[in-house]
């Protein structure tokens, strides 16, 4: 193999590869996501920024499906890991409802009604404002609650306010676009407007 017939190889292999990358950036620009979860086939778009994710459960058989919404920030203590908001559906319903700040979360400063740790956060639906006890778990998560679920899936600002290492901090979603009728078919969950009571 001479000197020449090497250069146009390697030519043609870095252009294959270029046409491979762009071809894979473009399919997940238009609103897919590969799956971090092993056993999880990436994500498609689900309406909006949403990301649709699903699965089988290997013991059970069931469908699970996870709807993934990042915020359109970060948070100081990490740049690379936004803050997102996970709907967890198994078997046709909604079994948890979970939001990441992608930082270490402050011990909980509050227990739950059973006397589980929480951490108390103010939330924004719309023109919708109030605070919530959500359930501290691990220290990583929150989980959230159904009607707080409910009121995001309508809305088009949903921003999050925690207590963090930095201070009070904000996490900032658009929720708007996400296709009911997916999340009705995987969770059995509606978007419902909060109460201002």
């Amino acid at each position: 193999m001479n000197l020449q017939s090497l250069g146009k190889s390697s030519v043609k292999t870095a252009l294959a590869c270029a046409t491979l990358l762009c071809a894979a950036v473009s399919s997940f620009a238009q609103g897919g996501a590969m799956s971090p979860y092993q056993g999880e086939k990436d994500g498609i778009s689900a309406g909006g920024k949403w990301v649709e994710f699903s699965s089988v459960d290997k013991m059970s058989g069931a469908n699970k499906v996870r709807f993934e919404l990042l915020s359109n920030n970060y948070f100081k203590e990490d740049s690379d890991y936004k803050p997102r908001v996970d709907l967890f559906c198994e078997g046709g319903k909604l079994k948890l409802a979970d939001f990441n700040p992608g930082v270490r979360l402050l011990p909980p400063n509050r227990p739950g009604f059973w006397g589980q740790p929480q951490l108390g956060v103010r939330v924004r639906i719309d023109d919708y404002n109030g605070y919530k006890g959500w359930n501290w778990v691990r220290g990583h998560f929150l989980s959230m609650d159904k009607g707080t679920v409910r009121g995001m899936m309508g809305a088009q600002v949903f921003n999050i306010e925690l207590p963090t290492q930095s201070g009070r901090q904000i996490a900032e979603f658009s929720p708007e676009g996400l296709n009911f009728d997916r999340v009705k078919q995987a969770c059995d969950i509606t978007p419902k407007k909060p109460s201002k009571d």
